[in-house]
Parts: C-alpha cells; sequence; structure tokens
C-alpha cells in the first residue's frame, strides 16, 4: 500500500501521513519546503520518502510522481491535502493574480495529480483519491471568496471524478478536516471574524482528520464514492445508512428547489 499525501510538511497532512506511516502504508510526503518535508519524515513511525515539488506545476508533479512510485512502487492512495487561503478581504480589494493562485493551489493542485496518477490506478483496477475541502466549499464566507470557491470546485470535482472512475472501482472522497489551528488558519484569524468565531466553537486536532482519512483509506465507505465526509459526523454511521444516503443524494452539492 502506497500513499502520496500533498502538503505534508506541516499541519493537517503532517498528521495525515505520519498516522498512515504508522499503520504500515509506504508514504510519500510532498510540498516546496523541503526543509518541512524532512521534519515530517524524522517523525515517521515506518516508511516514509519527502519528494519536494509545486503540485500547480504539471512539469513538477510528473516529476514528482515519478520518483515516488521508482521508490516506493505504484500509488494506490492520493490525499490532496495541499492548500492555500488566497487573499483575504474584500472580492474587489483582492489581488487578481492572488485570487486566482489559490485556485492554481487548491484546484489546478489536485487536477495535476490526478491525471497523472489515475491513469494507473484505472490499469490497476486499485486506488483512492481523498480530496481535503472544507465545509467552506458548501458556503459563502465574508472575506474568504477565493477559498471558499475553490473548496467549492473541489468538492465538485471530486464527485465528477467518482462518477467516472466507478465502472473502474475507484473510490474518491473530499472532506472536511475540521477547524484545525494550521498556519493558514493562524494567519486567517486575525483577519477574517469567522475564523476565529469557528476556532472558539469547535476547535479540532489534525489527528481527527487523520482519522477519517485512514477510515476512507479502507474501502470502508467505497459504496458512497463521490459524497463530502466530515470529521464532524459520524463517518461509521453515514456508511451504515449508505442506502438512504444515495436515495435521498445526502452530502452532495445540489440545487433544491421549490416543490410543484
Amino acid at each position: 500500500m502506497v500513499a502520496l499525501v500533498t502538503g505534508g510538511g506541516r499541519g493537517i497532512g503532517q498528521a495525515i501521513a505520519l498516522r498512515l506511516a504508522k499503520e504500515a502504508w509506504a508514504v510519500a510526503v510532498t510540498a516546496r519546503s523541503a526543509d518541512q518535508l524532512q521534519d515530517t519524515v524524522r517523525r515517521s513511525p515506518g516508511q516514509m520518502i519527502a519528494v519536494p515539488a509545486d503540485v500547480s506545476d504539471p512539469e513538477s508533479v510528473k516529476d514528482m510522481v515519478g520518483q515516488v512510485e521508482a521508490a516506493l512502487g505504484p500509488i494506490t492512495l492520493l490525499v490532496n491535502n495541499a492548500g492555500a487561503a488566497g487573499p483575504l478581504g474584500s472580492f474587489w480589494e483582492n489581488d487578481p493574480d492572488h485570487w486566482w493562485h489559490c485556485h492554481e493551489v487548491n484546484l489546478r493542485g489536485p487536477m495535476l495529480c490526478c491525471r497523472q496518477i489515475v491513469p494507473g490506478m484505472i490499469t490497476r483496477k486499485n486506488g483512492r483519491i481523498i480530496n481535503v475541502a472544507s465545509v467552506g466549499g458548501c458556503l459563502a464566507l465574508q472575506d474568504l471568496s477565493a477559498y471558499v470557491t475553490s473548496k467549492t470546485a473541489l468538492i465538485r470535482f471530486s464527485e465528477q471524478l467518482a462518477l467516472e472512475l466507478e465502472p473502474y472501482g475507484l473510490g474518491v472522497f473530499s472532506i472536511h478536516p475540521g477547524a484545525v489551528r494550521t498556519a493558514m488558519v493562524e494567519e486567517a484569524r486575525h483577519i477574517v471574524p469567522v475564523v476565529q468565531q469557528t476556532l472558539d466553537a469547535n476547535e479540532v486536532k489534525p489527528d481527527v482528520a487523520a482519522d477519517l482519512v485512514l477510515f476512507l483509506a479502507s474501502g470502508k465507505a467505497d459504496a458512497l464514492s463521490g459524497r463530502f465526509f466530515s470529521v464532524d459526523e459520524d463517518a461509521q454511521e453515514i456508511v451504515r445508512r449508505a442506502s438512504e444516503v444515495r436515495d435521498k443524494n445526502l452530502y452532495l452539492l445540489r440545487l433544491r428547489q421549490l416543490e410543484q
């Protein structure tokens, strides 16, 4: 079992990588910062390698995936965790290039990693993809236009990919990792009040997200591929009620209309 975790140098990505390594996965972590990646590797209780890369650059992703598979073998689990908050504040005051860069990291990055890895998963008919999104992708939040727009797109991309990969037996999920005090959140909470309010109401440790990833990686939720899972709910209970979830189109982005 080989896992690739992007944004694995700190915070949520680091916690996910360490948990997978503890559970006997061979893990590769990638991010732009080699120093942070080496810190994750030093903490690892199991097999782990670091391969620095920029997930928003196609050639960098291609080289990174090649190095990972040469060292560890075919990737069977991809965790797209690398993310950016984007510019904060009113949309019309944001720098357009900074705003778009948020999408380059939060959406283009997962897309490029999936595009590079999915063909091999299809050939082997074995693999799962977990995209770290946010409940912010289901809401409009003041002063976070780039972030919420990119995460909404990531949730929809996860559902779309799950639909197209269903015939090959591959599972795809998006998740909300909870209100974790990451470096990104630490910066945003001083500027955007809703971020601090969310931390005050329900701050969680990154290990909680790692638990959810491990559950989804186990295959126990494959019947609900394409769905959005949150650390704020009982994933096992959701899976137990899978028929109801499917019948009611739950945990998907949907337009609700007035009944005629």
